[in-house]
């Protein structure tokens, strides 16, 4: 739905209140205690930002792209670790349903993944497939009534809190590729699912990724979504949505990486003035603006196009794609411009830094997004449409 200006304005500020008053100043606690506070995740739940993309009759807010992109901005001005405690239900923990559910599954799992009482993650990587996605090996044999799943899935986001997997999993041997992949809903509970503990990364401390295991466990027929063998089309269809969202968030994180850098230059002294007004302070600043800002005119624009009912699919890809590598090249230039108080960790700038490296490599990496594009392109041309 197209939503009411002064709804999302309300919406909008609602959330950009939640960011400054209580995410921004426990940015550093999060990062040491490696959890969100459960205060935060219920103000987030009261916010209803765990369903911001599930349809009305499900509980959920129901956000068009353009919204759900404005309000991602919003919580990329914090951590990135707040916004992910919500992120797999936001998108690809929930798509899959929202898209391609039937009635009954939707009316039994959507109303706790909107309200946040069910926390859904989405299991696609393996040990051997990540990018390459359709070579994964995790096997889903039917069995009467059921599957029988067995593998090992990895770097799964919010494992460990889970109430749910969007599983994708090899149903038919025969089928090479991207064929013979199904996609199924896998309760936590289910005898033979078990999860590894956190993995220790690079950044987002408070957001947490772990192995999943499979192991003979018995799936019901009436958990797989879509039909048999187009789990595949299932899972490129959420991540086009999720390629936005993430792109959003990014381009919300350089936002805020330039006011600070902003309000530093205009503070720090050097040469008997600050240093905002260095010429080369400037340039590195000026740059972040207009990546910035290009960033986000690229992404309303796919959104918009997304809400309109047009296949973005190329465009998702050139917003993941510039978004994400311009917030590189923003907290990189944000080190710079707080000089040694950019690498350390009393001002916060370092935790970015390695916070949004992330951003490049999940949904889909810059090189795949490259490969989408290009892909697009060709598609274009050979039928005439370029």
């Amino acid at each position: 739905m197209a939503f009411d200006a002064e709804i999302r304005a309300a919406l909008i500020e609602q959330v950009r209140r939640f960011v400054t008053e209580k995410c921004v100043p426990i940015e550093a606690q999060v990062a040491d205690d490696d959890a969100v506070p459960q205060s935060v995740v219920d103000e987030m739940k009261q916010l209803g930002l765990f369903g911001i993309a599930v349809p009305e009759e499900y509980g959920g807010l129901a956000l068009d792209m353009e919204t759900e992109c404005l309000v991602a901005f919003e919580l990329g001005h914090t951590s990135p670790a707040f916004r992910s405690v919500a992120g797999t239900n936001i998108g690809i923990g929930s798509q899959a349903l929202v898209l391609f559910g039937t009635e009954e599954q939707k009316s039994k799992w959507l109303p706790g993944i909107a309200s946040g009482d069910l926390i859904a993650s989405f299991a696609l990587t393996e040990p051997e497939a990540g990018s390459d996605a359709a070579s994964l090996t995790t096997k889903a044999i039917r069995d009467g009534d059921h599957y029988v799943l067995n593998g090992t899935k990895r770097y799964i986001t919010n494992a460990n809190k889970a109430d749910l997997f969007t599983v994708m999993a090899r149903t038919d041997l025969s089928k090479p590729g991207a064929k013979g992949v199904s996609a199924f809903v896998v309760e936590r509970n289910t005898p033979g699912v078990s999860v590894g503990q956190p993995e220790k990364k690079m950044g987002q401390q408070g957001a947490h990724i772990c192995d999943v295991i499979f192991e003979n466990a018995r799936v019901p027929v009436a958990n797989r979504i879509a039909g048999e063998g187009e789990g595949f089309k299932v899972a490129m269809s959420v991540l086009d949505k999720g390629r936005l969202h993430i792109s959003a968030v990014a381009t919300g994180v350089s936002e805020r990486l330039i006011k600070e850098m902003v309000n530093y230059a205009l503070e720090r002294k050097q040469f008997g003035k600050p240093i905002m007004d260095h010429q080369l302070i400037q340039a590195m600043i000026a740059d972040s603006q207009a990546e910035t800002y290009a960033a986000r005119c690229m992404i309303l624009d796919a959104a918009r196009r997304r809400d309109a009912g047009e296949d973005v699919t190329m465009l998702a890809s050139c917003t993941k794609l510039f978004a994400t590598e311009a917030c590189g090249r923003v907290a990189d230039r944000a080190v710079q411009v707080f000089g040694g108080a950019g690498y350390v960790t009393d001002y916060g700038i370092e935790r970015f830094y390695r916070d949004v490296r992330i951003f490049r490599l999940y949904e889909g990496t810059s090189q795949i997004q490259q490969i989408i594009i290009a892909r697009e392109l060709a598609r274009a041309a050979k039928a005439g449409n370029l």
